[in-house]
């Protein structure tokens, strides 16, 4: 059986989307970007304590976007991740989570 699709989207999975996804990156944040900025500031205090401002600057962000319905502050969360990606080496959890809040956000 394959999984290729000949008709566009089809079922719950989209599959035929050639990938792409549907994001709105002015959303308002959601409890798992806020919990992902949690994972950024665990991994922050174990690995780079200098670096907890900005983990700290991004999981604000975050909070406040979810508090009153906008979009995060894409330029604040936008220049803490790139500090962090200058300070932080390749390997650590931290840049990892990093990435990760990068790729959501469209940054």
């Amino acid at each position: 059986m394959s999984t290729y699709n000949f008709h566009g989207n089809s079922g719950p999975a989209g599959m035929g989307d050639f990938g792409r996804v549907a994001f709105d990156p002015y959303r308002p944040a959601s409890e798992g970007l806020v919990g992902l900025s949690d994972d950024l500031l665990d991994a922050l205090h174990a690995e780079f304590p200098g670096l907890v401002v900005h983990g700290e600057a991004i999981r604000g962000a975050l909070l406040e976007s979810l508090g009153d319905g906008g979009p995060p502050n894409r330029g604040r969360i936008r220049s803490a991740l790139e500090a962090i990606s200058i300070g932080a080496p390749a390997g650590t959890q931290s840049l990892v989570h990093t990435q990760q809040l990068a790729t959501v956000l469209q940054l």
